[in-house]
């Protein structure tokens, strides 16, 4: 892309705050959004970095980065996120599901409230529809499953943020969550136990295979519109965590983020989350009185 503008522009191919800059903006006058052009120049830096060892300090000249700042503001397009699921949405889900004896029933509720309170991607419960990404270095095994009266935990063997590929230890707990989780996991796993003994795979749906993602997005059409996707899980689970008042820094170290971008996560107001802070903590002195 940036060796075909050069041609097109008649301009030398080593890089310059001058033609990274022209780079951006005629780019951007095509049609092309600026987010993306950002992630290209950093593909071009690596492409052009054996021939042009100072292309990454030109990539972040001044001049570059207040260009790509200006294209931002002027022609940068909001970002449409799905709706974050509400503890609302649960009930209704649970109300439909939670006495169903069908085995995928009880699988897709389990996963649903499992991947909300325990902040999880949509990827670390199902299998990709692209077979080619599949590989069962990165399925849960019901052999790390830990049960207790209150909670239960398994172990996530690989995720995003773990970079040595060590794992981590997601614990569901009924005081922060309700009981709603561990009565939907627990039904689910004797269901899955009685039907698959000898499976070493967490979650399976009736027919013996691992739930894929085009799976859970059709069973989750037929509670929400297209406005949510797999990804409001993790998103509502976050914000919910933030109304109920549980410190930033837990939200980040329980959603495994490395970094401050969970913030983006939640899908509220930080007034409203406030006000809703307050109603919970009267509502809750409340009770305590009665």
């Amino acid at each position: 892309m940036y060796l075909s503008f050069c041609q097109r522009q008649a301009l030398p191919f080593e890089p310059t705050p001058d033609t990274l800059s022209l780079f951006v903006i005629n780019e951007c006058l095509r049609g092309l959004e600026p987010r993306s052009i950002n992630s290209y120049l950093s593909g071009i830096c690596k492409e052009l970095e054996p021939f042009y060892p100072r292309v990454r300090a030109i990539r972040s000249s001044p001049l570059v980065r207040q260009t790509l700042a200006g294209v931002m503001r002027l022609y940068s397009k909001p970002v449409k996120r799905k709706r974050a699921l509400a503890t609302d949405d649960l009930d209704v889900v649970h109300t439909a599901l939670a006495h169903s004896t069908d085995h995928d029933d009880r699988l897709f509720l389990a996963q649903l409230l499992t991947g909300f309170y325990g902040l999880l991607r949509l990827g670390e419960l199902v299998w990709p529809d692209n077979h080619k990404l599949r590989t069962y270095r990165k399925v849960t095994r019901r052999t790390s499953v830990e049960l207790a009266p209150n909670e239960y935990s398994f172990t996530l063997h690989s995720h995003k943020s773990d970079r040595a590929f060590d794992g981590d230890r997601l614990l569901i707990d009924s005081d922060l969550s309700g009981a709603q989780p561990h009565t939907a996991f627990t039904t689910y796993l004797a269901s899955r136990d009685s039907r698959f003994p000898f499976h070493s795979e967490l979650w399976l749906r009736a027919n013996g295979t691992i739930p894929t993602r085009a799976w859970f997005i059709r069973r989750l059409r037929v509670f929400f519109p297209s406005d949510v996707s797999g990804h409001s899980m993790r998103s509502g689970g976050a914000t919910a965590l933030a109304i109920a008042g549980v410190p930033t820094t837990q939200i980040q170290a329980i959603g495994r983020w490395s970094s401050d971008a969970w913030q983006a996560y939640i899908r509220k107001h930080p007034v409203v989350v406030h006000a809703l802070m307050v109603a919970n903590q009267l509502a809750f002195a409340g009770a305590g009185t009665v």
